[in-house]
């Protein structure tokens, strides 16, 4: 190649103006294989662009949509009759209807709205759908994260603030008995890699502290404060010097029974293992003990843990706990000290709780997930999740059941035992 000649550089494709005709071709039937291929071989007879192309197959239909533009070798008449000519003799139903330019272009403002039912009822999609639009949004796409163990789907919608959609659907959500979580879209959904929870009640079906109190014959006493810390009623660090006091002469051996006593939440394992596997950091925060805690640490491979110790001395656990509170303020602060030490921003973060004293914690991070949480803590949180699954924080994320199954290497997607 001479000096003077310069290489062939391909054409950059550019968006039909609103005023150039274009044809949406539509196909209709039971999906099978090569579908889509015949349907643009047939086109590129033609000599069309593509503009735009969706396809959606439910319970093995398909229905086919290809945006061209209109053909300059030919006459439309001519294409439309090739299209319906090879549907035909594929027993599939062909519509192609004219018009001009690209789609309607989205609005500004653009979130992701994930819905869980258990199960998912008409009129709990027409009542989330109608706020949507109340709250003047556009639904642009919906489509099935999950089938197991709960129905998620996610609508892609435009045109509406985050913020005010969060707030229109909150109520609702409530009302109709769903749970809706509402992000805004981008690039960051799939680069929040710290995720944050809270252990008592949320990784663990189980309140430490009542654990050791059982041992200590005084359970019905501490859980009763334990309540009325988690509603807000009693300040944190109060009530748990009052029942770790309670726990005075316990011998030290008590710790490995309640390790063995401790239940994992159903979907905990697959939580963390989705998580770890698609890169994400894990860690938790906890007002109880680190001697359990460290523990799930090493059982769970999570990445970060801290907690309260209990004070043992001579063998005996003293009725003390030892080291800096674990309380309210300070799961908030393990959150910062956790995403500064992951290198992740603060606004990438997931956090999840159950209790008051996780609220500081949820309202911190970029997502603040409710889970099964009391009513004061639902009505703060970004977003609430009311089954009993741990799991389902997934799908607020944007990963697919099938996307957790491939992770976790089954396809039945059950839940290990937790020992």
């Amino acid at each position: 190649m001479s000096a003077s000649q310069t290489p062939d550089v391909p054409a950059v494709p550019t968006v039909p103006a609103a005023d150039v005709p274009t044809l949406l071709v539509k196909i209709f039937g039971k999906d099978r294989p090569g579908i889509t291929a015949g349907l643009f071989d047939t086109l590129a007879a033609f000599s069309v662009d593509v503009v735009d192309i969706e396809q959606v197959v439910s319970r093995g239909r398909l229905v086919l949509c290809a945006l061209v533009t209109e053909p300059t070798v030919a006459p439309p008449g001519e294409l439309r009759a090739t299209v319906h000519s090879w549907a035909e003799s594929l027993k599939l139903q062909a519509e192609i209807i004219s018009g001009t330019g690209d789609n309607r272009p989205r609005g500004e403002g653009r979130s992701h709205v994930t819905v869980l039912g258990h199960p998912l009822t008409a009129e709990q999609t027409a009542a989330i759908a109608a706020r949507i639009a109340g709250a003047g949004g556009n639904i642009d796409r919906i489509f099935r994260l999950a089938k197991y163990p709960v129905t998620a789907v996610e609508f892609a919608v435009s045109g509406c603030a985050t913020e005010v959609l969060r707030t229109a659907l909150a109520t609702e959500s409530h009302t109709i008995g769903v749970d809706v979580a509402v992000v805004s879209a981008g690039l960051h959904r799939r680069a929040q890699r710290l995720v944050v929870m809270d252990v008592d009640s949320t990784l663990i079906q189980d309140e430490v502290i009542e654990l050791f109190a059982a041992h200590a014959g005084c359970e019905d006493r501490v859980a009763e404060v334990t309540a009325a810390a988690m509603r807000g009623e009693l300040d944190f660090e109060q009530s748990l010097h009052a029942r770790v006091a309670l726990l005075e002469g316990l011998d030290a051996s008590v710790v490995d029974k309640v390790r063995s006593e401790v239940r994992l939440t159903p979907g905990a394992r697959t939580l963390i293992r989705t998580l770890k596997r698609l890169g994400y950091q894990v860690g938790v925060v906890s007002g109880g003990f680190t001697q359990v805690t460290d523990d799930l640490k090493e059982r769970l491979g999570l990445d970060f843990a801290q907690a309260n110790t209990l004070e043992i001395v001579d063998g005996r656990l003293t009725g003390r706990v030892t080291g800096e509170i674990v309380d309210r303020a300070g799961k908030a602060r393990l959150l910062r000290r956790f995403a500064e030490e992951a290198g992740v921003p603060l606004a990438q973060t997931v956090a999840i709780g159950d209790g008051a004293n996780d609220l500081d914690m949820l309202n911190a991070a970029g997502l603040g997930v409710a889970f099964n949480a009391k009513p004061v803590v639902r009505e703060a949180a970004h977003t609430a999740v009311n089954v009993p699954f741990l799991d389902t924080v997934l799908y607020l994320l944007g990963i697919t059941r099938e996307e957790v199954e491939a992770a976790d290497g089954r396809e039945d997607g059950a839940e290990p035992a937790p020992h």
